[in-house]
């Protein structure tokens, strides 16, 4: 039987590729990832040099900066097609940056596709390890517990789970930045938030929380947060 192999390619710079990424992605018949109604696909662009040639491609074209779109039918359509070319006996690689399960567009394909055929998940090197690496600032320490928050949350949710968290790492910035300095700001943890956006990527950029504009954050940028500070030096 063939197989979809979820592929985790990492946060952006193409040496984060795992060995078994690189292995399952050269020799797979067929690749598919996500990409904009326009342009090129950024997982596709991840994994670029290392693609053989040849390989039948399947753009998932979806507006990737639109919080609600017609997604049931987009995966609906993608998962169709990836369906023809199993039960044609081809294996099919399908892209996704960072890590399929984690906050990963694979997932809604996997939900399609798995009870019918074999489906591998390959993890990858997630944007939230990328931007701890990128910032020198561990995630946690000692008996911490992390907390992982979409800014797209509620005002009052964010605020209600930041003040309970030792630390946290609050993604899909975008425009809820604005939204999330005030939080920050009321339960006074500004200064010890690192903002990191593009983690791993040639763009990458770190920034002081205050020297940043509210519209010019954009979604693939996160903030570290730890209530303790550098509690990492104290073990």
């Amino acid at each position: 039987m063939a197989t979809v192999f979820g592929i985790g390619v990492g946060p952006g710079d193409p040496e984060l590729l795992t060995l078994k990424a690189l292995r399952l992605l050269r020799a797979a018949p067929v690749i598919a990832y996500p990409a904009p109604e326009q342009g090129d696909s950024l997982a596709r662009s991840i994994v670029a040099a290392h693609l053989p040639g040849g390989q039948v491609e399947i753009a998932i074209r979806m507006p990737l900066e639109v919080a609600r779109f017609p997604a049931q039918a987009v995966y609906d359509r993608a998962a169709d097609e990836i369906a023809a070319h199993l039960r044609a006996g081809r294996d099919v690689a399908v892209l996704c940056q960072g890590d399929p399960f984690f906050y990963g567009s694979f997932m809604y394909l996997f939900g399609r596709l798995a009870r019918d055929w074999r489906v591998e998940v390959v993890p990858g090197v997630s944007s939230l390890m990328a931007c701890a690496a990128a910032l020198g600032a561990p995630l946690v320490a000692r008996d911490d517990v992390l907390t992982v928050l979409p800014a797209s949350l509620p005002e009052a949710a964010l605020e209600a789970r930041l003040a309970q968290s030792d630390a946290a790492a609050i993604m899909k910035l975008g425009r809820h930045f604005a939204k999330l300095r005030r939080v920050l700001d009321r339960l006074g943890l500004t200064q010890q938030a690192r903002y990191v956006e593009h983690a791993s990527m040639a763009s990458q950029r770190i920034v002081p929380i205050a020297d940043l504009n509210d519209d010019d954050v954009p979604y693939f940028a996160m903030v570290l947060v730890h209530r303790r500070g550098d509690a990492w030096r104290n073990p």
